[in-house]
């Protein structure tokens, strides 16, 4: 979902809310996973990781639809996405929202979706560990299907400025043949 940060400070969790098919609202997700007590999360290892996740994207869809790899990737024309990324954190989804749309040239707000794992996951090798100790932003993927539950309402985007500034920051990794996503 997300593939860098503007700055050096890690990814805080924005308050967004949801409802799920029966209007019900779960509570939000906490924790960091920068914290001395972090453990890694893996394909073996996954379950002690408590929802709700998240998934940003520029792709309208409905409660029941499943997210599978396989599909192109929203941040690299031509690749294929080998994995499904999410966090338990709503601040790397709001994110992906953003670059989905912004890299694709496409116009409007994106999209977060509250999903459901259907299968084992993983810590995102992008982040964990490369910028920040841990998983400070809680993001895992997986290659099993992801199942929405429900859409984010109310959730605030960045300032045009930072987006921006992102933007040109991946830019600039580009130009530097840096942008290597492991996928």
């Amino acid at each position: 979902m997300i593939r860098a940060e503007p700055g050096d400070a890690p990814a805080s969790s924005q308050e967004g809310t949801w409802r799920d098919q029966e209007g019900a609202e779960p509570a939000g997700s906490t924790g960091t996973g920068g914290d001395p007590g972090y453990v890694p999360v893996t394909y073996e290892r996954c379950d002690h990781v408590q929802g709700p996740f998240f998934h940003g994207t520029k792709v309208a869809l409905d409660a029941g639809d499943e997210l599978v790899p396989g599909r192109p990737s929203n941040y690299h024309d031509g690749r294929t996405a080998n994995h499904v990324y999410f966090s338990a954190l709503l601040e790397p989804a709001v994110w992906g929202a953003e670059l989905a749309v912004a890299l694709t040239g496409g116009e409007g707000r994106g999209r977060i979706y509250v999903v459901e794992p259907t299968g084992p996951f993983e810590d995102d090798p992008n982040l964990t560990n490369k910028r920040f100790p841990g998983n400070v932003t809680r993001s895992y993927r997986t290659r099993h299907p992801v199942r929405v539950i429900g859409e984010v309402q109310g959730w605030e985007g960045h300032p045009p400025e930072v987006l921006q500034q992102m933007l040109d920051n991946l830019a600039r990794l580009r130009e530097q043949g840096l942008d290597v996503i492991e996928d």
